[in-house]
């Protein structure tokens, strides 16, 4: 029994792929929580651009957010939760499968 070829798309992830949801993902999977302002600021992203981008990864229940007061001001935690890692993961596996092993930084 010969087993079938792996489809490079398998793992493909269409909400991940964004390119700012993207680099949400990896900062909060290198980082595990991440302050809502820091994310901003390291990403370059307006407020409203980042609001965006994470409630379409809480949406598809990638991402998770820990609200809490700090300093008198309430401040938003970001993470991305199990399924959120296991699907990142999966499309930067995606990604490496399309890309093929010509590419050794990958």
């Amino acid at each position: 029994m010969s087993a079938e070829p792996r489809d490079p798309l398998e793992g493909f992830d269409t909400t991940i792929h964004a390119p700012n949801r993207l680099r949400i993902c990896a900062l909060l999977d290198t980082a595990g929580e991440a302050e809502f302002g820091l994310v901003q600021k390291q990403l370059g992203l307006s407020a409203s651009a980042l609001s965006k981008h994470v409630t379409a990864l809480v949406d598809a229940g990638y991402a998770g957010q820990r609200k809490a007061v700090r300093d008198t001001r309430q401040r938003v935690w970001l993470h991305l939760t199990r399924r959120g890692q296991d699907a990142y993961h999966g499309h930067v596996a995606a990604l490496r499968a399309i890309v093929g092993p010509s590419d050794p930084t990958l």
